[in-house]
């Protein structure tokens, strides 16, 4: 079998479409090439309609999925094609799909995709559907990424948190010694986002710099932190389903500068995340940041500032790219469901008993 995978990835913030070829052949994976591909302005206003409950129907799922699997077939043939590797040298493609509804207190998790097609107009085999195994067996259903990053960023002697930054963030916590653990935080980039295109134009804010031009408001940043999940102990996970513009204008006087608002969530993000380390994984003595939230330059001046004396940078330091970890890491996972590797998720996700991840689709 190949030790080639490719791994797509495309997150709570709808940007796009992520795909990185890792050669799994030794513990830490070996970067051959990674390729973007865009989601079209339409695709990402009907995904995120689908997010929200009580406004979405079965035809829009449908087609949206099968939108996806196109932009993901995009995206592996890219990467491929920077790589100059052939379809047939690939053992699977590890493809997660886009979440529109987490609901593990339900007992359900929905990504849309359509992998069948993704194998159809790749010749590759697919692994998919990697979270609801975990939230059959009573987990969260997320986050999953923490497997991965054990894997291949734990240090032997170092107190390590990796910080995803998604659309939603997360912690994974290595100390040595201890077991994996991890959670979600709370909003990562998506009330940021949400923020910069309705009084911006602009899909994101681009390294902070609306945010810096604002001041943070302390009694708004209080009410923002009033919410229940912060305090909740992991297990835990999150999404739009809680952290969404509703939410938001409520907590919003309406007095409040455009430019202000986004310079308090920015410090909501980095708040979220550190009270969730401090409380849940105290002693972490230094924290690696990945996914989009990474490239925010005031997110990490800030981050470092709240942090100190605790180191604070990028994943880029540990030899992996910040916006290449969440792909890499369901490549991964599907080398592991071809292999029935049952994952270690309990001390994570709050599931029963560790479990093989994903469903396989044969090109």
């Amino acid at each position: 079998m190949s030790a080639l995978y490719v791994g797509v990835m495309s997150g709570t913030s709808l940007d796009g479409a992520d795909a990185v070829l890792v050669d799994l052949s030794s513990k830490r994976p070996g970067f051959v090439a990674a390729a973007s591909i865009p989601f079209d302005a339409p695709l990402r206003s009907r995904l995120a309609e689908l997010c929200h409950p009580g406004r979405d129907g079965l035809d829009a799922a449908g087609e949206c999925s099968v939108q996806l699997a196109q932009a993901y077939a995009d995206a592996t043939r890219a990467v491929l094609s920077t790589a100059g590797i052939q379809a047939a040298a690939v053992s699977a493609i590890g493809c997660h799909g886009q979440t529109v509804r987490h609901r593990p207190e339900r007992g359900f998790t929905v990504q849309l995709n359509d992998p069948a097609l993704l194998a159809e107009l790749t010749g590759i085999d697919v692994v998919a559907d990697f979270r609801r195994r975990d939230v059959a067996a009573g987990g969260q259903g997320a986050p999953l990424v923490p497997l991965f990053h054990d894997a291949v960023f734990r240090d032997k002697s170092l107190n390590r948190a990796i910080v995803n930054i998604g659309g939603i963030s997360n912690a994974t916590v290595l100390h040595p010694g201890r077991p994996l653990t991890g959670f979600d935080c709370g909003p990562g980039n998506l009330l940021l986002d949400h923020w910069a295109a309705m009084h911006q134009g602009k899909p994101f804010d681009r390294d902070g710099a609306w945010a810096r031009s604002g001041r943070a408001l302390p009694e708004l940043l209080s009410r923002l932190l009033q919410e229940d999940f912060f305090r909740a102990p992991p297990p835990k996970s999150t999404g739009r389903e809680r952290f969404n513009p509703a939410w938001l204008s409520r907590r919003l006087s309406g007095s409040e500068a455009p430019a202000d608002v986004q310079a308090t969530l920015l410090e909501l993000t980095i708040a979220a995340i550190i009270d969730a380390i401090d409380r849940f994984a105290p002693g972490t003595d230094e924290f690696f940041l990945c996914g989009g939230g990474a490239h925010n330059a005031l997110l990490r001046e800030r981050m470092a500032v709240v942090a100190a004396p605790r180191r604070v940078s990028t994943s880029e330091a540990l030899g992996i790219a910040p916006q290449w970890v969440e792909a890499a890491a369901f490549a991964w996972l599907a080398e592991r469901c071809l292999k029935r590797v049952r994952l270690p998720l309990p001390s994570v996700t709050g599931a029963r008993h560790d479990c093989v991840l994903g469903a396989i689709y044969p090109r």
